[in-house]
């Protein structure tokens, strides 16, 4: 497991921040996850990384390696327009296979004079209005909400307008959690997906364990 700081709370919660709120978060992810950053001024740089990565050694798919690139920049881009802070990919190495994962933080914000539910009632709420199993758990980050749930079913079309809605959307087990962040009105997404549903448990332990990984940070954290 690697060592990652996340993305800059104090200017992300900046009109809900505290003294007391943490700074930062670190999450322990596994070897061969791949940090995406989904803001505007660093998107293409750092897909172009991830696809340079991707592609080392291959100089014989250009088509390919384009069509990768713009398929990461749709999904950075709609990640970040729905309030994403954070994108992680998996490039982890099962043989000649790349085990297919992601994790997409995002920062959740009340409406002004709203509170965001407690995790009772977020549970509540959200086993009544999915298809899924919400629990509340217990994390050293704090209690959470988690929701594990199998999204999309094959031959279903992708809803319009989103990216690549013109192909299939293929079933993928997602586990979602949601936390709040302390001394503040905002709550932490934690929302892990995979397309591997025969391994589909062994995947959810493994996101289990990055989700119980995350610890808050105070001051201004050091970036590796």
């Amino acid at each position: 497991m690697r060592d990652d700081t996340g993305a800059d709370l104090t200017a992300n919660v900046s009109s809900t921040r505290t003294p007391a709120s943490p700074a930062d978060y670190r999450l322990l992810l596994p070897d061969g996850w791949f940090r995406v950053r989904i803001d505007p001024e660093g998107r293409e740089r750092s897909i172009d990384a991830l696809v340079d990565r991707k592609f080392e050694g291959i100089d014989n798919a250009p088509h390919l390696k384009r069509q990768l690139r713009d398929e990461l920049l749709a999904q950075a881009t709609a990640a970040y327009r729905d309030g994403g802070i954070e994108l992680y990919l998996s490039l982890q190495q099962a043989g000649p296979l790349t085990i297919p994962a992601s994790l997409l933080i995002t920062l959740l914000r009340p409406a002004p004079g709203a509170a965001l539910p407690d995790a009772t009632d977020l549970a509540r709420r959200l086993s009544a209005d999915m298809d899924g199993e919400a629990t509340v758990v217990e994390l050293a980050a704090g209690t959470a909400v988690r929701v594990r749930r199998v999204t999309g079913q094959p031959n279903t079309p992708a809803p319009a307008g989103a990216p690549g809605s013109t192909d299939v959307v293929l079933p993928s087990v997602t586990v979602d959690y949601q936390l709040p962040v302390p001394a503040t009105a905002a709550h932490l997404l934690l929302t892990f997906s995979t397309p591997l549903l025969q391994i589909a448990d062994a995947m959810a332990e493994l996101f289990d364990a990055v989700a119980g990984s995350l610890t808050w940070l105070d001051g201004d954290p050091t970036h590796e």
